[in-house]
């Protein structure tokens, strides 16, 4: 399928729930790999966890180990343990770095998927179709979301 869409020139679209740190890294890799990704973030902001914890939440895992592997910390955080508005301003400046940004609808939350095979089949969900593709090429996903209202 990736050769498909090569050839076409046209960009396949991959939907990304949730603008925590995987889902930014997911969209930044599908963005490396010639994908077209919308990453759907229920909230104004990214950070996932790190946008609800309390100030005084630091990292248990230390600073070298908690890290993008193409993006290192700055210089100008020395602590081994940076607390939540250091992290969340480390992952806001990966977002940032990386033009990650641009993909995100804030303030849309998906309310469900579904899968539609696009085959013959009575409507059961084959999920190995017989060809070791993991879903028909034939198929496509729905997603039903709704924008928040903000006040």
């Amino acid at each position: 399928m990736a050769n498909e869409q090569r050839e076409s020139g046209k960009k396949q679209v991959i939907t990304i729930i949730g603008a925590g740190i995987s889902g930014l890294l997911a969209c930044k890799y599908s963005l490396s790999k010639g994908f077209d990704p919308i990453v759907f973030e229920s909230e104004s902001s990214i950070g996932g966890v790190w946008t609800k914890t309390i100030e005084s939440t630091k990292l248990q895992t230390p600073k070298p180990l908690y890290q993008f592997s193409d993006f290192p910390w700055p210089d100008s955080v020395t602590e081994v343990f940076p607390d939540q508005h250091t992290v969340l301003e480390y992952i806001e400046s990966y977002a940032r770095h990386f033009a990650l940004l641009r993909k995100i609808q804030f303030n849309t939350k998906v309310l469900s998927l579904s899968y539609e095979s696009g085959d013959d089949s009575d409507g059961e969900l084959n999920l190995w179709g017989g060809a070791g593709e993991p879903f028909s090429t034939k198929g496509k996903w729905t997603k039903r979301e709704r924008e928040n209202q903000i006040e």
